[in-house]
């Protein structure tokens, strides 16, 4: 890693109803940006530095994926990372999910999605700041096509249930286990995830499909 990648220095949490983060983005153009556009897309919700997607990509090269981050100063070492390992797969994206992801993915072969170790917010009045609301799940709910998957990770066990209940409130997903996954369906874990089970705590994982309505 670049001295300026091990450099980066960013608050742990920011506000995403805060009107900077509210403000419209420009996306790319992603033929620019994929060698192969038309790849199933896996998206990456909070991807932090980007450590899971850069091995993920390197893995399923068959795969396009894209992290999609609310701290700019890691999108952009991430994308550094990238560009030295020349994967033509993976870009990394400043964005509010509950704001501009329909904008981001337009014309985009969505087909997994993660969500993993977001923010807690533990606070009740701090709850409205959690990434995975109704109107996230409707948003991926129109993006997903049938058979698409979503996979949530936490170690908070409230978070957890909670995103899974968002979930499985809305009619287009349906669940595919029926217990916490004992174990992560990626040969690759996030840092917070080696971080979790190096100290022997527990990690709440579950699998969702969007179901053919």
């Amino acid at each position: 890693m670049s001295d300026r990648a091990m450099a980066v220095r960013v608050r742990q949490h920011v506000n995403p109803l805060s009107h900077k983060f509210r403000q419209d983005i420009a996306v790319p153009d992603w033929s620019t940006i994929y060698k192969q556009p038309s790849q199933p897309l896996h998206l990456d919700i909070g991807c932090a530095k980007g450590t899971f997607l850069l091995e993920m990509a390197a893995l399923y090269p068959e795969q396009n994926f894209l992290g999609l981050e609310i701290r700019h100063p890691l999108v952009v070492a991430a994308n550094e990372r990238r560009d030295r390992q020349q994967l033509q797969n993976l870009h990394y994206l400043w964005g509010n999910a509950n704001v501009h992801l329909g904008k981001i993915l337009g014309g985009l072969p969505l087909h997994t999605v993660t969500i993993q170790f977001p923010d807690p917010w533990f606070k009740r009045r701090h709850h409205k700041r959690r990434v995975v609301t109704p109107e996230l799940v409707a948003t991926l709910a129109a993006l997903l096509p049938a058979g698409g998957r979503v996979v949530l990770q936490s170690d908070v066990l409230e978070v957890a249930e909670s995103m899974v209940q968002q979930f499985r409130a809305h009619a287009a997903f349906r669940s595919t286990c029926t217990d916490w996954l004992p174990q992560s369906p990626w040969p690759v874990a996030t840092e917070r995830e080696k971080c979790v089970l190096r100290k022997g705590l527990p990690v709440y994982r579950w699998q969702l499909e969007r179901c053919a309505l």
